[in-house]
């Protein structure tokens, strides 16, 4: 069985080849059979077994139920830099793998490297418990792919993993796991490193345990909440929503989340930990997911104990619930110099008493941006400073106060905020450090100038 693998789907990017054996696996093969597709083996777990480096193994389309300790876990051994390992779903008719019996995960690549995962669905049994469907926290995970998964209905987290390096996960959807879509333990060797996260979905996180509706013992699990490290994380193009925790969580230096939408998560939407990080085109509202009960959660959070540069960029932040600081940066390291950039935001706090936090350290610049705080005297609070609707030019320049006209908001369920006419955020952005493309992807501008908020008109 020889394959030469040029730019299909299994090959990751398309940008090397390798030379390796194919194997598969079916709901009808057996496990003494050669692993032929004529004679395909019967369990992914002992298939995953029998690969070497650069080896790909096809598991055909059906249900595949694992239960057993660690037989029935998918194992592969590590692949080389030219000859990756690779197990994925028959294409156009993607795999279900079942779990029960609490099984711990349904992929183990603990201490792995040059690993491809594609094409797979993991969920649990019918309700039976089962943890989680890929974990990494007994060794570094370095150089691996996952794309085109979707894991769901798991105890615990849909992906787990501690220390990652060169990590790419792609158009994969992640809903329902007890403990959150994506996360894990504090990294013990330099934690997640040079991850991309593109084009998926991180949701409803906290919302199943255990067969029933959740939440579970874990009481606030994210979309997506890792550990410090020193970065570089990238998210893009990704929805973090109703999560029963935080939406997008990254305690990652140098994280970088551009073109998302973090929308009704309980708690807080976008909360940022490390210096050289920034959100760039990124929509946040909702949050509560349309309980208005006062709670000490916000929707974007910088929180830097080492401070360090911020960034927030053509965003758009919408919140209903109020009782609570719309923004709040650096409330528990008010002595802690950050510098933080706003340009080109829409801050929109409509529920009552819902100003922005600065802490008193923080070298703020504010510019082009527009607030709206109907039910609120204060707009910004910064240290022993208070500002309200008429005194926001001594911010910065460009800055102004006026209901953005929103198509429709939303609060526990969907809200366009894309700008109507006669918005007075539209062309009244700056240019300056402005994305060429907008949330959409529209390219940037589209009138007589650039438009503040996530999106173009």
């Amino acid at each position: 069985m020889i394959f030469l693998c040029l730019g299909s789907p299994a090959c990751g990017n398309g940008s090397s080849a390798h030379l390796g054996r194919v194997f598969y696996v079916s709901p009808s093969g057996d496990n003494s059979n050669p692993g032929t597709l004529e004679q395909p083996w019967a369990t992914p777990g002992y298939g995953s077994r029998q690969l070497a480096p650069g080896d790909t193994l096809v598991i055909l389309g059906g249900t595949y139920r694992l239960s057993v300790y660690d037989e029935d876990i998918i194992i592969p051994p590590s692949g080389t830099p030219n000859a990756w390992v690779t197990i994925r779903g028959e294409w156009g008719n993607r795999p279900v793998l079942a779990g029960s019996e609490n099984l711990i995960t349904a992929i183990d690549l603990s201490g792995k490297s040059y690993i491809r995962i594609e094409n797979l669905e993991i969920t649990s049994d019918s309700g039976a418990w089962f943890r989680e469907g890929i974990n990494a926290t007994g060794g570094p995970l370095n150089h691996a792919v996952f794309r085109d998964l979707h894991i769901h209905h798991l105890d615990e987290f849909g992906i787990d993993i501690g220390d990652a390096n060169d990590l790419q996960i792609l158009n994969c959807r992640i809903t329902h796991c007890g403990f959150g879509a994506i996360g894990g333990p504090a990294g013990e060797h330099g934690g997640w490193r040079n991850v991309k996260i593109k084009d998926c979905e991180l949701s409803w996180s906290g919302y199943y345990y255990q067969g029933g509706d959740g939440p579970g013992p874990y009481e606030r699990p994210d979309g997506f909440g890792i550990e410090p490290s020193e970065g570089p994380v990238e998210i893009a193009n990704t929805k973090a929503e109703h999560n029963r925790g935080d939406g997008l969580d990254s305690k990652a230096k140098n994280t970088y989340i551009h073109e998302c939408i973090v929308s009704n998560n309980s708690c807080d939407g976008l909360k940022l930990w490390g210096g050289g990080s920034r959100a760039v085109n990124c929509l946040i509202y909702g949050r509560g997911d349309g309980d208005p009960s006062i709670t000490p959660w916000s929707p974007v959070v910088i929180s830097a104990e080492d401070g360090g540069a911020f960034q927030l960029i053509n965003i758009t932040v919408d919140d209903s619930a109020g009782g609570n600081y719309l923004m709040h940066i650096q409330y528990d390291y008010p002595e802690t110099p950050i510098n933080l950039t706003v340009r080109n935001a829409i801050f929109s706090g409509r529920g009552p008493d819902s100003p922005i936090f600065v802490g008193e350290a923080t070298n703020l610049t504010v510019q082009y941006c527009l607030f709206y705080m109907p039910q609120t005297d204060r707009v910004l609070v910064w240290g022993s400073e208070s500002y309200d609707s008429s005194h926001l030019g001594s911010i910065g320049p460009g800055n102004r106060y006026g209901n953005p006209r929103f198509v429709s908001v939303g609060f526990g369920g969907d809200g366009n905020y894309h700008l109507i006419s006669g918005s007075p955020a539209i062309d009244a952005g700056t240019s300056t450090g402005a994305p060429g493309i907008d949330l959409d992807g529209v390219t940037r501008p589209q009138g007589g100038g650039y438009d503040m908020g996530a999106y173009e008109r």
